[in-house]
């Protein structure tokens, strides 16, 4: 009988985790919605990373002889009140929102997951603590809690990240928190505790990792929604400031042309909503996925 700690034991135990994700990634392969979804998102990240490359014009030359002009063979999605080319500023738009999308999660989930697992896992003070911050950042709409933090760090890039990052830190700490409340009290969990294990081995090789599911999918999820707020920053004109362009800000730059000129806004709006969309979607198709009780039905 191999010892506790050998190879072939840790091997034993590690089968069951690996036959866990080739079974949740068998199940998300068959989802034909989700791997559409995932394929457009592919395409998008690729676009915007070879922006220079792809975009036929430079994004923020004005070429006033051409103001306004129509979708046509030389501007595929016509020109704005600059001449500017509208499929060019929706490309590099392209990098603007994704990286503010993820850079805004990834800072969200890692304060959000930090102060869920000390919260659920520790409970008492420092659980009444963490949850009263989450109730009055929650007290605040998105958009209004965004607002106010880029009023007062300024308008740029980083500083609308940071913004829209902190609007997402309470939804990561909520569905962290409680589902550490659960895991917590696991069998497994209270054996490590009699065998005396620490409690960051305890929280970081045991607690996260079975927490990991909902934070995936939250952040699929999640990464929708700051994209969404980020260009309703833009619109509002507290988002990347001019000429750097961003799918909201561009829109914006439309706005006043709706009845004459409807592509300078149309185009970067279908932007928008194809890649919201195909989040949602491979959102929903992650969820499905890992989740066990959905996957055996």
């Amino acid at each position: 009988m191999p010892d506790a700690t050998s190879p072939a034991a840790d091997a034993r135990f590690s089968r069951p985790a690996e036959s866990a994700f080739r079974a949740a990634m068998r199940t998300l392969l068959k989802n034909r919605v989700a791997v559409i979804s995932g394929v457009v998102l592919l395409l998008l990240v690729a676009i915007a990373l070879l922006a220079p490359l792809v975009a036929p014009f430079e994004p923020n030359r004005p070429d006033l002889g051409n103001r306004l002009q129509p979708p046509s063979a030389e501007h595929w999605f016509g020109t704005d009140h600059y001449g500017r080319d509208i499929l060019s500023r929706t490309i590099w738009g392209a990098r603007v929102s994704l990286l503010v999308g993820v850079g805004a999660v990834a800072l969200g989930a890692f304060c959000g997951i930090f102060l869920g697992l000390m919260a659920g896992y520790f409970g008492g003070r420092i659980d009444a603590a963490v949850s009263r911050l989450v109730d009055i950042l929650l007290a605040f709409p998105l958009l209004l809690l965004a607002l106010t933090l880029i009023a007062i760090l300024g308008s740029n890039l980083i500083n609308v990240i940071i913004a829209t990052g902190v609007s997402t830190i309470p939804q990561f700490a909520r569905v962290v928190r409680s589902s550490v409340l659960a895991i917590r009290e696991q069998e497994y969990i209270q054996a490590n505790r009699a065998l005396g294990a620490y409690n960051p081995r305890i929280i970081f090789s045991h607690v996260l990792p079975n927490a990991a599911a909902p934070i995936i999918v939250m952040s699929t999820l999640y990464t929708a929604t700051v994209i969404i707020l980020e260009a309703n920053l833009g619109f509002l004109g507290f988002g990347v400031q001019p000429p750097n362009p961003s799918w909201g800000s561009i829109v914006n730059d439309g706005r006043g042309y709706l009845q004459n000129a409807s592509w300078v806004s149309i185009y970067p709006s279908i932007a928008i909503t194809v890649t919201v969309l195909a989040l949602n979607l491979l959102g929903d198709g992650l969820r499905d996925a890992l989740d066990p009780k959905i996957r055996s039905m």
